[in-house]
């Protein structure tokens, strides 16, 4: 058990070590290094980490994180609003767009149905995406999703929700492993898993 000389170093390691991926180690020298900084540098991160949750927010369309009501994809009229690609979350869409090979629009789920999680269909951004195509419009889906176990059951939910609609519905080509993530996946590969796109049903099929 480590004994700090002072309780806000204690209190700002162990707020640190809360982050993703951020040990106790790597946190203390994350606090030391903000410790050696001067006064304006401290107050400007102090900014930008408090505009995170005051500035930011959910487009109203896809659910990408934006700064207005509809994010810079949603509002830019160059992109083809009938085919939209279908991703987990905002880590996604930033893998996507630096392929610059997909000029659709996206739909961000926020997660992926995962029971053993307590991750529901109702938890995540189905509904609105169902309104989009009862609206008319929609030519295509991409399910760009994990090639997991909670991906695949999440692609296979979606498969039987959108059945009834008049679209094409295709997957990213495996150029992605199975089990990769999509943040991961080198710009080429993503983006001719993109390109070369199938029919989701027949992935079913295999």
């Amino acid at each position: 058990m480590v004994e700090f000389s002072s309780k806000i170093i204690e209190q700002a390691v162990e707020a640190f070590s809360q982050l993703p991926g951020v040990g106790k180690k790597t946190a203390l020298r994350y606090v030391l290094h903000i410790v050696k900084q001067d006064t304006r540098a401290v107050q400007s991160l102090s900014a930008v980490i408090q505009s995170l949750k005051s500035d930011l927010k959910y487009c109203s369309r896809c659910h990408n994180i934006s700064e207005s009501e509809l994010c810079l994809i949603c509002s830019n009229s160059s992109r083809d609003a009938s085919l939209i690609c279908v991703v987990q979350d905002y880590r996604d869409v930033l893998a996507i767009e630096n392929t610059s090979l997909f000029k659709g629009h996206y739909h961000v789920l926020g997660g992926l149905i995962s029971p053993l999680d307590g991750i529901g269909p109702s938890n995540l951004n189905i509904d609105s995406l169902l309104e989009k195509l009862a609206d008319g419009g929609v030519k295509e889906i991409i399910l760009a999703l994990n090639a997991n176990m909670e991906g695949e059951t999440t692609s296979f939910y979606l498969f039987k929700k959108v059945a009834s609609f008049p679209i094409r519905l295709s997957t990213i080509a495996r150029g992605v492993s199975v089990g990769d993530e999509l943040e991961y996946a080198d710009e080429v590969t993503l983006g001719r898993s993109i390109v070369n796109r199938i029919p989701f049903d027949t992935v079913m099929k295999k």
